[in-house]
């Protein structure tokens, strides 16, 4: 069993051999109605994806405009009107915590509040705030690989994630 994957975790693995495939896999992760309100974790080394999954997850679900990452400012909101899967309008936080000193940061911040709100979630960097984030819904770990490659695990540990999984892996 491999270190930080729950055994009751859905568990599936996928190869991006380039940034298209990660495009491809964040428009259809984007058409999924599960998504509206979970919590997904990026992992991953500095330049390994994270940023621009997000970038292309929010651009599929409507995002005009710039998507920067949250890395200086800890927190980017999005709200759109409406998305692919909804008509309604949803809520996006993208949270980076690479500069957190203490895990304490998150709680200082006031993102409890954020967390516990109906939206979409995604944080890069959780890690930096173990102790406070809740359980993620989904988590990828994205690995480089020597040709340039992504290696992607994906972990589903609620049964959101499980939906989402299941969705975007048929």
């Amino acid at each position: 069993m491999q270190a930080g994957v729950d055994h009751h975790a859905i568990v599936k693995s996928l190869v991006w051999k380039d940034e298209t495939a990660t495009q491809l896999f964040a428009a259809a992760l984007s058409a999924q109605a599960a998504l509206r309100n979970c919590y997904i974790e990026l992992h991953g080394e500095l330049g390994a994806g994270k940023t621009t999954l997000v970038r292309h997850l929010l651009q599929a679900l409507g995002v005009t405009g710039r998507v920067k990452s949250p890395t200086y400012s800890l927190l980017e909101p999005y709200q759109l009107t409406h998305t692919p899967s909804s008509p309604t309008p949803l809520q996006i936080w993208h949270f980076d915590f690479y500069r957190f000193n203490d895990p304490r940061e998150w709680e200082d911040a006031g993102f409890r509040d954020i967390f516990a709100s109906v939206g979409l979630k995604l944080a890069e960097w959780p890690d930096k705030a173990a102790a406070f984030v809740p359980r993620a819904d989904l988590v990828l770990r994205i690995e480089v690989q020597p040709d340039n490659a992504r290696q992607v695990q994906l972990v589903a540990q609620t049964p959101i994630g499980a939906e989402l999984l299941a969705a975007i892996s048929a």
